[in-house]
């Protein structure tokens, strides 16, 4: 696999690729030119090796213009994005390796990867878009290709084992997504979380329903109550020795999401089984702080429920007191993230973090605002959603700073409760699930909020380093915040 730039005179092969050009008789330019290939960005176009190389077959793959080269941050999601799009297509191709034995691929990466950075980023890439999901299909499947980065810069060896170590934590939040609700129900959610954290050192808590009950979480109740499966809340914590700071991350968990009574239609529940997306990347992301040790502690929190309707499932106009005492009366059963997600914001005062992110699929108007790649950010100050922002892009996420207007608090006001779940106007619906949890953050604590509704979950075609399917955002966002905050830098 080699990058090829998109040049006014057509493309040319980009840094990495000297030698296959060189064993190809100087003949690459042209037949990619005679192939019609343009050097755009994700285009992949396939040359025979023809007996000069051992393998079979290069793929060339589009890299874009040379100044979209010259950004740091975008040159690396142009590698990323590259490899991965290349890994996905070759996945088509003939199963015999290189060296003719088996069906095992092996799959060299002459992107450029002149230092640790792009080797990191060309490793992630290619690992992102080798992903498949294969839990529910029959018969035999091919392996995994085997990537080799080839690269003999410093540091390389330490950027891609980094990307290995986040590709398989998104490769988690990925399979979670896609598992089908039935088998994913609150209970299993959070024996899967016990395994993560047994397996790489992080303590883990889970309060059933007699816990909830005792220690008021009347959100995640509320929510959890209409189901035969009842809720579950999980807390995981990571703890560096030299830990100063802590950082509470908090994840949705709706594991299947009908609305509940306020029933949504029955083509809006066909993907939400995605409505755990941000409890999974909390999770994901756990598993990868373990392994690249931060010097920071953080805990996560997983509140888990099904939101189904029944005859004991919650009533538009019920009250639920959550915790630490504040009430809600629930005009709208579907608008139950919101509820869950309260809960432990307000238990996280415990913990006394530095800073708390909160990160959930939560409105449909995050799509309306921002589409499917881009996901919103709002804060308690401008300074905190700047932050999270910047350590989004430099993560490879692609988020966009979103406003809290202090005038929204009116349209949630209650005449029975202290606050209403939902306003009446059906305007600014994201900033108003916004300013609604922002009532829950504890006095003085740093807080930032990530809608992911969109983005984690992808059922387009695939691009790039993307599947269809569950995509793991935000989980290398939450990776980056955590390292941020161990540095002083957030």
């Amino acid at each position: 696999m080699i990058g090829v730039i998109e040049g006014a005179d057509g493309p040319r092969p980009a840094p990495g690729a000297e030698q296959v050009a060189e064993a190809l008789g100087g003949e690459l330019t042209s037949t990619l030119a005679v192939l019609g290939a343009t050097g755009k960005a994700e285009e992949v176009t396939k040359v025979p090796g023809g007996g000069r190389l051992r393998a079979p077959l290069v793929a060339a793959v589009g890299l874009g213009q040379p100044t979209g080269m010259g950004d740091a941050l975008r040159a690396g999601e142009a590698l990323r994005r590259a490899a991965g799009a290349a890994v996905r297509a070759l996945a088509g191709s003939a199963q015999r390796g290189a060296t003719g034995h088996g069906s095992q691929r092996r799959i060299g990466l002459a992107l450029p990867a002149r230092h640790a950075a792009e080797a990191a980023d060309v490793a992630l890439g290619a690992l992102l878009g080798s992903y498949e999901f294969g839990r529910y299909r029959t018969g035999s499947r091919s392996p995994a290709p085997d990537l080799i980065v080839l690269s003999d810069g410093e540091g390389a060896a330490a950027g891609v084992e980094r990307a290995r170590v986040i590709a398989e934590a998104i490769g988690l939040v990925r399979d979670l997504v896609n598992t089908a609700p039935a088998d994913l129900t609150p209970r299993d959610f959070a024996a899967a979380a016990q395994r993560v954290a047994a397996s790489c050192g992080l303590s883990a808590d889970v309060l059933g329903v007699g816990e909830l009950t005792e220690q008021g979480y009347g959100g995640i109740l509320g929510v959890g109550q209409g189901s035969v499966n009842p809720p579950r809340l999980v807390r995981l914590q990571y703890t560096h020795p030299a830990a100063q700071r802590t950082v509470v991350l908090a994840g949705k968990g709706i594991t299947f999401d009908s609305g509940g009574l306020s029933l949504k239609p029955p083509a809006a529940m066909e993907i939400m089984k995605s409505d755990m997306g941000g409890a999974a990347a909390v999770l994901g992301a756990m598993q990868a702080i373990a392994a690249l040790r931060p010097a920071v502690r953080v805990v996560g929190y997983l509140p888990l429920a099904e939101n189904m309707p029944s005859g004991t499932a919650q009533r538009p106009s019920d009250v639920l007191t959550m915790y630490g005492g504040k009430t809600v009366e629930v005009l709208n059963t579907d608008a139950e993230g919101r509820l869950v997600l309260a809960d432990v914001l307000a238990r996280s005062s415990g913990d006394a973090p530095a800073l708390l992110i909160d990160v959930a699929t939560l409105t449909g108007a995050q799509l309306v605002a921002l589409g499917r790649r881009i996901s919103a950010v709002m804060a308690s100050d401008d300074a905190v959603r700047e932050a999270v922002v910047n350590a989004a892009g430099r993560a490879g996420e692609a988020m966009w700073p979103m406003p809290l207007p202090g005038e929204l608090r009116r349209s949630l006001d209650s005449t029975v409760a202290d606050i209403a779940n939902v306003a009446a106007d059906k305007n600014a619906g994201m900033l108003v699930a916004g300013v609604f949890l922002r009532e829950f953050v504890p006095s003085g604590v740093r807080w930032a909020h990530l809608d992911i509704a969109g983005p984690s979950f992808n059922d387009g075609e695939a691009y790039g380093y993307t599947p269809k399917g569950g995509t793991g955002a935000a989980t290398r966002t939450l990776i980056q915040i955590a390292e941020d905050v161990a540095d002083g830098r957030l």
